[in-house]
């Protein structure tokens, strides 16, 4: 890519590794940001070269601590500030994206919020993969380029050449997800069917679907603290699974989520890099790399281009 082009890639401190990627697949260097910290944990934010007229790439995953969302709003502002034409935000993970709806009384629906803070900080499109709602993308008053992990995560499939191969949800929740791939891939579909006492705590699960004799491919779209991949990859095996692999495309794995992960009968668990996770931790982690797909992203809305080819679901 020229230098010459009139946009520039920034990253927080968060998701750089993966904006190092994305700059080198489109042959660009990555901007000069510099955050200063305060005493106290209070940090100002940068730009360190020239934004004026340009379309500015901030890449940024909002994954905890909420350090990772405010640097992005900073960013965000510092640029509007600084004069860019087009600010769009790339956003591989969309935190706080499970508050999509008010499912009680007197609480908040935080994915509008952040939505309503990067389009007040002065956000011109979000660039993001793989949603926990779909509706997500209508909280905002702004165009959204919504990826799909499918991109990559369907060819790896095939690449396993698996016999007697079955895609499962691990909750009801995810069906439309897991039959979309079983759609694609032309496989049966399978259900987990769970019951929650309070958050990240399953109190039942049932299978709906027969695995017996099958190999098994768990679809979600993250693992937090992996306990219902543990637990439906254990109750396949019981009912004659040969294999259970899961694919995620957002590995938070929070609290014991490796423990889980490495107690239970998962063959593998798969995943992007949306988030960065050291693989040594987990062994049975693999982790493939999505930096392709949202530089391919970022260039074809330069140039105003479809970003339909890259939608496989």
């Amino acid at each position: 890519m020229p230098s010459e082009l009139p946009f520039k890639v920034f990253s927080g401190t968060g998701s750089r590794y993966l904006a190092k990627k994305i700059c080198a697949k489109l042959d660009c260097e990555l901007g000069n940001l510099n955050i200063t910290y305060f005493s106290d944990g209070e940090f100002v934010v940068s730009y360190e070269e020239t934004v004026r007229g340009r379309y500015v790439y901030l890449v940024q995953s909002t994954f905890p601590n909420s350090d990772n969302l405010m640097e992005l709003l900073l960013m965000i502002d510092a640029a509007k500030r600084a004069s860019a034409y087009k600010i769009i935000a790339v956003i591989p993970y969309f935190g706080w994206a499970r508050q999509d709806r008010k499912d009680k009384p007197r609480v908040s629906i935080g994915a509008k919020l952040i939505a309503d803070l990067l389009g007040a900080a002065g956000v011109d499109r979000l660039i993001t993969m793989d949603l926990h709602a779909d509706q997500i993308q209508g909280f905002f008053d702004v165009p959204v380029d919504h990826l799909y992990a499918s991109t990559i995560f369907i060819p790896f499939i095939k690449s396993l050449a698996l016999d007697n191969l079955v895609i499962a949800s691990p909750d009801v929740g995810g069906s439309k997800r897991a039959n979309s791939y079983a759609k694609h891939l032309g496989t049966p579909l399978v259900l987990c069917h769970k019951t929650r006492e309070k958050a990240n705590e399953i109190s039942s699960m049932s299978i709906i679907g027969e695995v017996n004799n099958k190999n098994v491919i768990l679809v979600d779209d993250m693992a937090d603290t992996a306990g219902t991949l543990s637990k439906a990859a254990d109750l396949m095996f019981e009912q004659g699974a040969l294999s259970v692999r899961a694919i995620v495309t957002h590995p938070v794995m929070s609290g014991k989520a490796i423990e889980n992960v490495m107690n239970s009968k998962l063959t593998e668990l798969i995943c992007t890099d949306s988030i960065p996770f050291d693989l040594s931790r987990c062994p049975k982690m693999r982790v493939i790399s999505i930096a392709d797909i949202f530089a391919e992203t970022i260039l074809s809305v330069y140039n105003n281009q479809s970003i339909s080819s890259h939608y496989l679901l």
